[in-house]
């Protein structure tokens, strides 16, 4: 293959940098963006998930933004077959697919594949369901905690959703979600180049996450909100209305949560998300790391990328 057309994968923690550096590489070479989040999928949600601008939209071919309606579910495996069939019709039109985004189980899938998981079972489900209404989910996160560590030091302790999957998966097959998650010989690895935008000094992505929360209040998140309510077949144990802010946002519309509280939700929930995000991105060894607080973090990524083309 030509290496001009190698896939290059793009990384990092939120609000690290990352869609600035795609718009920097695309300005060098013939690229098209695939993007790698699982909240950038859903039509509406465009404040809250920092989704690229208009223009920066039509600067660049992007793929795998505004394909679902927030009231349909997007999974890791959708994901990789779509992202699989855009890097061969990318690369057919000559030029290099570049994965860009922060949801790393994507990554992870794409890279190393998945065995086929346990399917839902209703009965376990309900007895998981039954035992968080009576201990609480960050109850059920120490359970997990106990039979898979791995799964559970990357979940937040009322993450519903993905510590019942963990737990059901575990309590159905005897092993750990995380087992599934290894790379398995029957999915040979993809050798593709990554390159993690990480922070050298945390404080420092910590000020831009609450910067952009700022932003984003600011620039009318909480109507945005309200309009998803407003549609009225939305509610917040779908997996779009549990994506950060959109969560603590929606709660704050219930009354559950005073709203004067929102901001501090939602910014501490977005750190607690970059903490996971570093901790996925430290299990891939084949990752080149540049610090994305050092003033010439750009510069290195291109010197990076056309070192690797």
């Amino acid at each position: 293959m030509n290496t001009a057309l190698t896939p290059l994968c793009l990384a990092g923690p939120t609000a690290s940098g990352k869609t600035a550096a795609a718009l920097a590489i695309a300005e060098t070479q013939p690229v098209e963006i695939i993007s790698v989040d699982s909240a950038l999928v859903y039509r509406g949600m465009d404040i809250g998930t920092a989704k690229p601008s208009a223009a920066e939209l039509a600067a660049v071919p992007h793929h795998l933004i505004d394909i679902r309606d927030p009231l349909q579910a997007y999974s890791a495996a959708e994901f990789v077959a779509d992202a699989t069939r855009l890097v061969a019709e990318i690369q057919a039109r000559g030029r290099r697919p570049v994965l860009v985004g922060g949801t790393m189980l994507y990554f992870h899938t794409l890279f190393d594949g998945l065995d086929e998981m346990p399917k839902a079972n209703p009965a376990v489900r309900a007895e998981i369901e039954a035992e968080a209404h009576t201990a609480g989910w960050p109850a059920l996160h120490a359970q997990l905690a106990s039979v898979d560590p791995v799964t559970a030091a990357r979940l937040a302790p009322n993450d519903s959703q993905r510590i019942q999957r963990a737990l059901e998966v575990y309590r159905v097959s005897g092993q750990p979600l995380s087992f599934f998650h290894t790379p398995k010989a029957a999915h040979p690895a993809k050798a593709w180049p990554l390159v993690s935008l990480e922070p050298a000094d945390r404080a420092w992505l910590h000020a831009r996450i609450a910067q952009r929360f700022d932003a984003m209040l600011a620039g009318g998140f909480l109507a945005e909100v309200e309009a998803l309510r407003a549609r009225g077949d939305l509610h917040p144990d779908l997996p779009a209305m549990r994506c950060v802010g959109y969560r603590q946002a929606w709660e704050a519309l219930d009354g559950t949560s005073p709203l004067a509280e929102l901001r501090d939700k939602g910014i501490a929930a977005t750190r607690q998300l970059a903490k996971r995000q570093i901790t996925w991105l430290r299990g891939m060894p084949q990752r080149q790391v540049v610090a994305c607080d050092d003033p010439t973090a750009l510069s290195q990524v291109l010197a990076l990328v056309q070192s690797l083309t």
